[in-house]
């Protein structure tokens, strides 16, 4: 088989004919072959006692017969090569994805009936199998499938798996290769509108601040010379205090920073499967993490256990290439999972000292939690928080339910933050939209199970 994803060429030879010994091939008989064996020693048995020579023939033609069947499908030497074109390698859930087989035959000899069979996880379908007719020397053959998942992850496609089997249909023996493929379910985004949540900037932000600098656009602090360094940038000041060689560095424009805090605690939602409230917060900061980092945003992904994506400073950010920050987030994001922490102080220490625009998708709090949630918004940036009530996702109405609810989100209101509920049905644009509406107000409850969805109020 090929690498993963690119089934440009064939793969290693697979020598479809003698992998195994002779005894493991015994063990592919088939029922048939099975029946056939049973019945001529059967047979040999009887003719033994009731003294009759025909009977005896018959016997060993019908058990030599799947005999000789098993030491010529097992001598046979197909040497076939296999490949697979996965297309496109990253999908979004619901989406489809065409897996495309091909097998090749390499050897001076035609195959016989071939059976492919591909192993994918039970999550994108069942198992894929095809008959392939006789293959002849140099020849090949192709056929695709299609896979598709309700549920993100990273599921293995292979390895590839031939069975073959004779004439009569005596043995099946099963020749797989080793390679597989690797398929990456993300989250669902959805476009957001091009707002400013919480009076953010959408370009720079504070990032267009700079730097006094003696000369043009320079920032004032020196450092070290370096091959290469235009000796018209020397810093002769500085250079006489440090006793060598210092230049002027080049002005580092800083980007916009945001950070995306996800609550995966397992506490802290209910239910799972395609439509759980987890699967919608996880939904939630893939779109915020893809919409932002389009506004030219550096994107930090932090969850309740203080772990962030990978890159310096835990950021995603790339700024010439926004859909590969976009492709990395969304591959971190197709893989999280609920932990088992029901506490947010961990959160809440990696983001001290933080700054820029902070987005949090909470789950279920109680008052300690929601306490935490308060003191993590920072002091100069704006904070936007969507909390999914428990009591709203399993359909409680009661005026109990929605007062613990809204006591929470007022909480938030009160610490600077722009609190805004999602229940079932919830529109992340619509919620968006209110987020970058005047001030931290949120929508009225409604009086409905699902007052804390989108449209549940205005601000």
């Amino acid at each position: 088989m090929t690498g993963p994803g690119d089934g440009t060429g064939p793969g290693p030879v697979l020598r479809a004919g003698g992998g195994s010994g002779l005894w493991t091939a015994l063990g592919g008989l088939t029922t048939r072959g099975r029946s056939f064996l049973a019945a001529g020693i059967a047979a040999t048995v009887c003719s033994y006692v009731l003294g009759q020579a025909d009977l005896l023939r018959v016997g060993l033609l019908l058990a030599v017969l799947p005999l000789l069947c098993v030491v010529v499908l097992h001598r046979t030497r197909h040497r076939v090569t296999g490949s697979r074109r996965l297309t496109p390698a990253r999908i979004p859930v619901t989406a489809d994805a065409r897996v495309q087989l091909r097998i090749d035959n390499v050897s001076r000899l035609p195959t016989g009936l071939l059976m492919l069979q591909d192993r994918v996880p039970y999550v994108l379908g069942p198992r894929p199998r095809f008959v392939l007719d006789r293959i002849e020397p140099g020849g090949r053959r192709e056929v695709s499938y299609r896979v598709r998942s309700d549920l993100r992850g990273r599921y293995p496609l292979g390895p590839l798996q031939l069975r073959l089997t004779d004439p009569f249909g005596m043995c099946e023996l099963t020749r797989g290769f080793s390679a597989y493929d690797t398929l990456t379910v993300v989250p669902h985004t959805e476009p957001l509108p091009p707002v400013r949540p919480g009076g953010a900037s959408p370009g720079h932000g504070d990032g267009l601040r700079r730097s006094p600098a003696l000369a043009g656009e320079d920032d004032v602090i020196p450092r070290g010379y370096r091959h290469g360094d235009d000796l018209r940038r020397v810093h002769w000041r500085s250079t006489a205090r440090h006793g060598e060689l210092m230049v002027r560095r080049e002005e580092q424009p800083r980007r916009a920073r945001c950070t995306i805090l996800l609550d995966t605690r397992r506490a802290a939602y209910e239910g799972a499967g395609p439509g759980a409230p987890f699967e919608w917060a996880v939904s939630g900061a893939a779109s915020v993490a893809v919409h932002l980092l389009e506004q030219g945003f550096s994107v930090r992904l932090l969850t309740d256990a203080g772990s962030a994506a990978p890159g310096p400073d835990g950021r995603a950010a790339s700024p010439h290439a926004p859909a590969e920050a976009a492709g990395l987030m969304l591959e971190i994001l197709a893989e999280v999972e609920q932990s088992e922490s029901t506490c947010l102080s961990s959160a809440l220490a990696a983001l001290r000292g933080g700054e820029g625009l902070l987005v949090a998708f909470l789950g279920g709090m109680d008052e300690e939690q929601t306490a935490l949630a308060a003191r993590m918004r920072g002091r100069g940036g704006a904070a936007v928080a969507f909390v999914l009530d428990p009591a709203a996702w399993r359909g409680d109405p009661g005026p109990r339910a929605r007062g613990a609810a809204e006591q929470r989100l007022q909480v938030l209101r009160e610490a600077g933050w722009t609190a805004l509920p999602a229940g079932p049905g919830a529109s992340l644009p619509e919620l968006w939209q209110l987020a970058g509406g005047p001030g931290p107000a949120a929508p009225a409850p409604s009086s409905g199970p699902s007052g804390a969805g989108a449209a549940g109020g205005r601000p």
